[in-house]
């Protein structure tokens, strides 16, 4: 149920996404008066679709395909994906992508983009006035981080809290810091009530990606916050607030012990010792190969003391415009590393991207998945790649500079090479997915 729970959550922020994406093109286009012969959700290979219809009057055609791996929207008089050339080497049409200025046809390239940035833009500010926005201070989290090795090899110990990198003072424990601290040369951290300054490595962030490990991580209690219906833990009677003191026997009371153990152990049957209303019980539970036992432990932000700001309709607007800028910033900024062989053997697919969605019905968390994976979809398709919206916006800069575009022979043999090349980083992203389930 959990897993199923993901691939939903996984396809109906796709479709959102995608959704809105192509009317970004789409509403540009019209904006110009050229003529959209399509516009689907999902593809219609093989021009088999769910449902299609064409409202009177209008130019074009609406539907849902049966192949759930995206969306398009097919402009009239334009080089696409389908390399569908007829009529393009007649003169162009008044209603035609072609026939139109160079900043027009920008514009309506440009258009996905900008609609997935201004969407990610309104879910955070929706978000701040929704649920607020919580944030664990620095110094709440005190000294139960653990470090990996390349922490240990820079010379941070176990327990040390990061304040500051490059002077600048770190007040919150969030997800942006890890980038903040590759971007940093010197990492200022609390030891033992002293502070001590570590330099941080030029090749930090390749370091991290080739060790696969998080470079930190909270030594917490492994307390159950949340059972996935139906699942394993949830046959074996466990409960919201047990708390796991041990596994077959062996002493574990911390999440860096219990979730490697217990992953570990799948596909077998287990003996979880726990403590429920201050007794200690046994509970013998399966470990689900594909879900595990189905349990969610407490997050950090309901172990420590957080403050909670709370936003009103029009104060939630900059905050989910400097929220939406932060994590366009941050990964962009990590883009550069896919092309190492540490960022290469991190790429995920979507057995990757549904596993950053809970398990259980969580809004909150499924629309803040959904703003960040807005961000990535404007980001991957603003790469000047022939096949993305930033292979047309290359061939269109390329015209503005030279005053005449590219031919329709070299448009249709890029659109190729990038259609294959795209193919491939699909492949290689969820192969990894596959060896990374199977080790």
């Amino acid at each position: 149920m959990g897993i199923l729970l993901k691939v939903i959550q996984l396809l109906l922020a796709l479709s959102i996404l995608v959704t809105v994406h192509e009317l970004g093109h789409f509403l540009f286009a019209r904006l110009f008066k050229i003529r959209v012969d399509k516009f689907f959700l999902f593809f219609d290979v093989g021009g088999k679709a769910l449902f299609r219809f064409r409202p009177k009057r209008s130019e074009t055609e609406y539907g849902v395909g049966w192949l759930p791996l995206g969306g398009y929207c097919k402009i009239n008089g334009m080089v696409d994906e389908s390399l569908a050339l007829e009529g393009l080497e007649s003169e162009p049409k008044p209603w035609e992508f072609r026939s139109k200025p160079v900043w027009q046809r920008f514009l309506v390239m440009v258009g996905g983009v900008l609609f997935n940035v201004l969407l990610a833009m309104l879910i955070y500010g929706g978000i701040a006035y929704h649920w607020g926005v919580e944030k664990l201070p620095m110094k709440e989290v005190d000294s139960c981080l653990k470090y990996s090795s390349v922490g240990h090899q820079m010379g941070l110990q176990d327990g040390d809290l990061p304040v500051a990198v490059d002077g600048k003072e770190l007040a919150y424990f969030e997800g942006s810091i890890l980038q903040e601290i590759a971007n940093g040369e010197t990492l200022t951290v609390e030891r033992e009530g002293k502070r001590v300054e570590v330099a941080i490595p030029v090749d930090f962030m390749r370091a991290v990606l080739a060790s696969k490990e998080p470079f930190f991580a909270m030594d917490l209690p492994a307390r159950i916050d949340s059972i996935v219906p139906s699942s394993a833990g949830a046959a074996a009677g466990l409960q919201r607030d047990d708390e796991i003191v041990a596994i077959n026997g062996e002493a574990m009371d911390r999440l860096s012990l219990v979730l490697p153990k217990i992953k570990e152990l799948r596909g077998d049957t287990i003996s979880l010792s726990i403590i429920r209303g201050g007794a200690q019980e046994e509970i013998r539970s399966y470990v689900d190969k594909e879900q595990g036992i189905g349990i969610a432990f407490t997050p950090p932000t309901k172990l420590f003391k957080t403050e909670k700001l709370e936003y009103g309709l029009l104060e939630s607007i900059p905050v989910g415009v400097r929220e939406a800028g932060k994590q366009l910033t941050n990964y962009t900024d990590q883009l550069k590393y896919v092309a190492t062989p540490e960022g290469a053997q991190s790429l995920g697919g979507f057995g990757t991207l549904g596993s950053l969605f809970p398990s259980t019905i969580d809004w909150h968390a499924f629309w803040a998945m959904t703003a960040f994976l807005s961000v990535i979809l404007a980001v991957m398709n603003i790469l000047p790649i022939p096949g993305l919206d930033g292979g047309h916006i290359m061939f269109l800069i390329y015209e503005a500079i030279t005053g005449r575009a590219p031919s329709l022979k070299w448009q249709t043999r890029l659109q190729i090479f990038g259609m294959i090349l795209l193919i491939l980083l699909v492949l290689y992203a969820n192969i990894n997915d596959v060896i990374r389930f199977l080790l």
